[in-house]
């Protein structure tokens, strides 16, 4: 009787994360809100009879839902002012869910102890490294790793089949283009020893900036297309690398320089305005 008595009395609960869960997080850190929860707002201010209870409006972070998970972070300088927080959850591997918003009703409710023990994972570019908080930093030293990624990979036959195999991929998730040739493939494998070679200074090696080797296979498919083939060829792979160059490298092409591609750019008005002395009195302190 006294286990049921208390069985009774117990206050209802809400489970803010479930245990049959991805544990596999990916998040953007685009707000606080999706990175580390938040108490949803109840216009009827907790009203026994029309609005909803406290506990029935917390929403749990990505760092509580990676929890005995892992937490995925891609450029993980664009969440500059919450890398803290991100620590606090190493460090203390429990983070309170509070309301975010206090103009909204769960301003005031906060869940204390809520558990975050997850793997961290961060990446960045090499350039923006140095807008890591140094003390996230040191703990990722002190408790893992800090990894180097390759940009290249050795020339060897298996990895030439995992190209073809990425080529194949790009052609699938595209939906919109041709299969590719044997000989088209094989363009696109030589074009990645190429940039090994010239961006990296790698020789016998391929190369593993595939981002930009994916766009040359999308220029080539939409090329394919504008032709009507039913495949992707090596002339449309060649034509492909000439164009899917940075704009940069276009406007050099162009003009010659950069500054003639401003000149060349003025409108007709502004060239007539300049060449009557006319100056521009505007303010460009923003820019």
């Amino acid at each position: 009787l006294e286990k049921r008595r208390q069985m009774v009395e117990e206050k209802p609960r809400n489970v803010i994360v479930p245990l049959e869960r991805k544990t596999f997080i990916q998040a953007t850190g685009a707000s606080e809100t999706e990175l580390l929860g938040d108490v949803r707002h109840d216009p009827y201010g907790g009203h026994p009879d029309l609005g909803s209870q406290p506990y029935e409006r917390v929403v749990p972070g990505a760092i509580h839902e990676a929890h005995e998970g892992v937490l995925f972070i891609d450029e993980i300088v664009h969440i500059a002012n919450l890398q803290r927080y991100i620590l606090s959850a190493m460090q203390d591997k429990t983070f309170p869910i509070i309301g975010r918003n206090p103009q909204s009703a769960g301003s005031s409710v906060r869940v204390e102890n809520v558990p975050c023990d997850f793997i961290f994972i961060g990446a960045c570019n090499i350039i923006d490294l140095q807008y890591i908080l140094p003390p996230l930093r040191s703990r990722i030293q002190g408790e893992g790793y800090e990894i180097l990624m390759n940009t290249t990979m050795p020339d060897t036959q298996e990895n030439r089949a995992k190209l073809a195999q990425f080529v194949a991929q790009e052609i699938e998730i595209d939906g919109k283009i041709p299969p590719a040739k044997v000989d088209a493939i094989e363009l696109i494998i030589e074009e990645a020893r190429k940039r090994a070679r010239v961006i990296d200074d790698m020789e016998d090696s391929l190369t593993l900036r595939l981002r930009d080797l994916g766009g040359v296979v999308r220029m080539a498919g939409d090329l394919a297309v504008m032709e009507g083939s039913e495949y992707i060829t090596g002339k449309h792979v060649e034509a492909a690398i000439k164009r899917a160059i940075p704009v940069e490298e276009q406007i050099i092409k162009k003009y010659k320089s950069y500054e003639n591609a401003l000149q060349k750019d003025l409108t007709s008005s502004q060239h007539i305005r300049k060449s009557q002395g006319h100056h521009e009195n505007i303010d460009r302190s923003y820019m």
